[in-house]
């Protein structure tokens, strides 16, 4: 199966970089005389009026043969000297050789395309969470539904980042639905500063963020206390609330509303408790089911609103003593450095270098942010304050093609498994499918590009250079994957395809652009010997850069390589 996604991989690539080749051709009234797909034995061959169209047995290329003088076996006829491809406007040819790597360009646009039209729902312009200390802390509230953005309606939340994109340090407006009524809110988004996949190559690229996410927690608790309502009940960390007086409780936020509502009087509440989980594998846990019976306490003014969402969080661990799990540690791993510093599963964390933490995801990247030295941790084991200092664990490994590679890495993990996400319909699907396969192009476009670049600079190993091999493989992984998988790694190797075959090598179509630049600055063509040798010392390199890509193609297999061959010897 893995040979058939190649071919078909492989194929398809060719015959759109040909394709180009061949339809400028016939555009510009050049004749064709060979369209082939393939090299070697023709295994298909059919002759069409005056070009012979075929399919070579060896899928590792393909040619456009054009009548060309100097080129052809046979006298060209009157009628075909205007028909040559040197006979041609310079302009002309330039297109033509350009048309072939163009196509692989932007042949992913519509790969990217089908992909994208497939997003029928996105999420919903609602927020889920908002993170601390960003510019959103304090000023949107989880269940606002944001309305519009500097005076634009938006009604997904892509349509919200997209907006906030590009104004990191500009004021926005934001008009948000809040219990029912609109309401203005000033930000101010800032720039963040992300490191792009793989880090060797140093890319980065800035957005400006406001510090929220459309994910709601589901309603799993944390307990702090041992003398708390919530304990006294029966409920502990890490329970999943399933209903309160027989009201089903999808996530953490409506929990809050209705204990927030709650005046004293006792609850019903159904839950699930995780058990017998693999560490760190709280999604697997078997859950058993409980009911606990709750009574807040009562709240001092009860005629007192509680609208602020921090607010809210406040009154109901006061009253109830159950809180978000999370900030609560599900998982150590043993013998690491925050275990040896006294750390265990259930603890809450509440401050981390002497800085209060409200979310585990902003601790973790405090810590990756200032990875190297040893940090102060403060946590509470049922109400009790402990503390300790520990370091990230540093791993160092290499990769297959012998580039080194070091990470920082904090293993401790929480438990916050989210709830349904809320959609909306894709009303647009054309537009936004097209949009997204310009925007993805582009950015691949980007990575070869700047891959290229660092290859040159000594940056990046040559070893990092692939061959047929580890094409082989990526089309019989990306095909066993799916559709979708095998359409955007088709994708990228088109671009790559087109960017190589734009190098300024001859024998490329690069190399022929360069001819075309000195014919344009000398007023007349380079000479027919200038030509064979430069083709020649092209194809020279060609050889050399295709030996080195199977080189490292052979020195990764080589393992298996090994292991096959000794399966045959015995």
């Amino acid at each position: 199966m893995d040979l058939l996604y190649f071919v078909t991989f492989v194929s398809v690539l060719i015959f759109i970089h040909e394709a180009g080749h061949f339809a400028f051709a016939k555009i510009f009234g050049v004749k064709v005389l060979t369209f082939s797909i393939g090299f070697g034995p023709k295994i298909v061959k059919i002759r069409g009026r005056e070009t012979e169209y075929c399919i070579g047995i060896l899928p590792f290329g393909g040619f456009v043969k054009m009548l060309e003088e100097g080129k052809s076996t046979e006298a060209i006829l009157p009628e075909d000297r205007t028909r040559t491809f040197e006979s041609q406007k310079l302009w002309k040819r330039i297109v033509i050789v350009l048309a072939g790597p163009g196509m692989n360009i932007l042949f992913p646009i519509l790969l990217y395309t089908s992909v994208f039209y497939e997003d029928r729902d996105f999420l919903s312009p609602v927020v889920g969470q908002v993170i601390p200390g960003k510019p959103a802390d304090g000023k949107l509230m989880p269940e606002d539904r944001i309305v519009s953005i500097d005076g634009k309606p938006v009604a997904s939340f892509p349509e919200v980042q997209d907006a906030i994109a590009k104004r990191a340090g500009k004021t926005v407006r934001i008009v948000v639905s809040r219990d029912g009524a609109e309401t203005d809110v000033d930000l101010k988004p800032a720039e963040e500063i992300e490191e792009l996949e793989p880090l060797e190559l140093e890319m980065v690229q800035k957005v400006a963020r406001i510090g929220i996410s459309p994910t709601f927690s589901a309603p799993v608790i944390g307990v702090p206390r041992t003398d708390t309502p919530a304990y006294r009940a029966g409920l502990r960390t890490f329970d999943r609330v399933t209903s309160v007086n027989g009201r089903k409780i999808d996530r953490f936020v409506d929990l809050v509303r209705i204990l927030t509502k709650s005046r004293g009087d006792t609850l019903t509440i159904t839950y699930m408790r995780p058990v017998r989980a693999e560490p760190g594998l709280f999604e697997v846990a078997v859950m058993d089911m409980g009911v606990a019976t709750l009574t807040p306490l009562p709240r001092e003014d009860m005629g007192t609103h509680v609208d602020d969402w921090a607010a809210r969080e406040r009154d109901v661990v006061t009253r109830t003593g159950i809180e978000a799990s999370d900030m609560y540690v599900a998982f150590v791993p043993e013998g690491s450095s925050e275990w040896r510093a006294g750390l265990r599963a259930g603890d809450r964390i509440i401050a981390l270098d002497g800085e209060p933490q409200r979310l585990f995801v902003g601790m973790k990247t405090a810590l990756l942010h200032d990875a190297a030295r040893t940090h102060e941790l403060v946590w509470t084991r049922e109400g009790e304050r402990k503390s300790g200092t520990f370091q990230l664990r540093k791993e160092e490994w290499q990769d297959e093609v012998g580039q080194s590679y070091a990470r920082y890495v904090f293993r401790t993990t929480h438990w916050v498994p989210k709830a349904k996400d809320e959609t909306v319909p894709n009303d647009n699907r054309l537009f936004y499918a097209l949009r997204k396969g310009f925007e993805e192009t582009l950015a691949v476009v980007r990575f070869i590009g700047v891959g290229f670049l660092r290859v040159t600079q000594g940056r990046v190993s040559l070893a990092t250079v692939s061959g047929p091999i580890t094409l082989y493989d990526v089309a019989g992984q990306a095909g066993a994957k799916g559709t979708r998988y095998f359409v955007w790694a088709m994708a990228i190797t088109s671009v790559n395809l087109g960017l190589i075959n734009l190098l300024p090598i001859p024998v490329l179509d690069g190399g022929h652009l360069v001819f075309f630049v000195l014919e344009g600055i000398r007023r007349k063509p380079l000479s027919l010997r200038t030509r064979e040798i430069a083709s020649l010392v092209g194809m020279s390199v060609l050889v050399l850069l295709m030996t080195l890509a199977f080189k490292n193609d052979v020195a990764r297999k080589w393992d298996t390589i090994k292991a096959h061959a000794k399966e045959l010897v015995t």
